[in-house]
């Protein structure tokens, strides 16, 4: 019984946070926890979640980000020595964790996308 599920872009449903081959199924349990299984169409998630990959991207980003604008707040105001580290602290932080769920779920769409057969249905 092979069902027909639509070609779902990797990026649409990472954003949604969504599963990757029915695009209806939540992707998370928690804040970062990935369920066990699609609750729609079944696909097994918890044994190909992605780990920590997407934070580590994350952190090149946002650290290529953060520097700049701390070095910028300090010449471009006068501020205390301790005010740009914590503004771009701030900064880093926020998006990290506004962030770290869509590209957690983007790299699991992008392993379900490129390495489909590691998937297999449950239940």
């Amino acid at each position: 019984m092979a069902e027909s599920y639509p070609d779902i872009s990797p990026l649409k449903a990472g954003l949604a946070c969504a599963c990757p081959r029915c695009g209806r199924g939540r992707v998370f349990d928690g804040f970062l926890s990935v369920v066990d299984h699609c609750p729609h169409c079944g696909l097994a998630l918890r044994e190909n979640d992605s780990g920590d990959g997407p934070a580590i991207f994350l952190i090149f980003i946002l650290g290529f980000s953060g520097v700049p604008l701390a070095f910028w707040i300090d010449s471009a105001f006068d501020v205390p020595a301790w005010m740009p580290g914590l503004v771009a602290g701030i900064f880093v932080i926020a998006l990290a964790l506004l962030l770290l769920r869509p590209a957690k779920a983007c790299v699991l769409a992008l392993q379900y996308r490129h390495r489909r057969d590691d998937f297999e249905t449950g239940g």
